[in-house]
């Protein structure tokens, strides 16, 4: 054959192509926009995946404020303040009011709290395989935070939905750790208070302002 019209050998190289990363390991790919619809995906199969080793059937949200104390809490601020603190007179009344607003209000925390238990020890009992009826909330302070520990109080499970917020939103310490979670996405964490709830328990502010 024609050494003209014959074939040639690629040239040879000292050089080795490095393999490229596998796609779910490219952090560039994950974290950017063309990976959010895994992101979403991870944020309904990785809870889905607890919920199920955790064996929760369903679940009763409590929502509330998150600005409320607890009883023995708001009842310490009071004291710190009638003991007295620097400040105008004016400041002091006006730091008071609130301070004696918060005891008041701290009511509804405890109401939360003992339902929470209430709910908890009774659900304990229901013959079945899965936890039934778990105190479920956003994960923070306040009423959430009444709710978990209720829950915690009859040595129950008990969920918290958080949501990653720049300034505020930590778990409460009463969540159960295996059910403690943190979502990026707002709707995927609407989706899982709404998914297993069979209740819903909502102490309203319009409420408390009525009565």
């Amino acid at each position: 054959m024609n050494e003209d019209v014959q074939g040639h050998d690629p040239p040879m190289s000292d050089e080795i192509l490095k393999p490229a990363p596998l796609a779910y390991l490219n952090e560039a790919f994950v974290n950017g926009p063309d990976g959010r619809i895994l992101r979403i995906l991870s944020e309904y199969q990785e809870p889905l995946t607890r919920f199920r080793r955790e064996q929760i059937q369903d679940t009763v949200v409590f929502f509330g404020s998150a600005r409320l104390q607890s009883p023995d809490n708001a009842s310490a601020k009071l004291r710190e303040i009638h003991a007295g603190l620097p400040g105008t007179e004016r400041a002091q009344d006006a730091a008071a009011k609130q301070a004696q607003a918060a005891v008041d209000m701290s009511r509804y925390y405890a109401e939360a709290r003992e339902l929470a238990r209430m709910l908890t020890e009774w659900s304990a009992h229901i013959p079945a395989r899965r936890h039934r009826f778990v105190v479920t909330t956003g994960g923070g302070p306040g009423i959430m935070e009444a709710a978990n520990r209720g829950a915690r109080d009859a040595n129950g499970k008990t969920i918290g939905l958080n949501i990653r917020l720049p300034m505020e939103q930590f778990p409460n310490p009463y969540i159960t750790p295996a059910l403690n979670f943190e979502f990026h996405y707002f709707f995927m964490r609407k989706f899982w208070f709404a998914y297993l709830a069979k209740a819903l328990v909502v102490f309203s502010r319009r409420l408390w302002d009525a009565g």
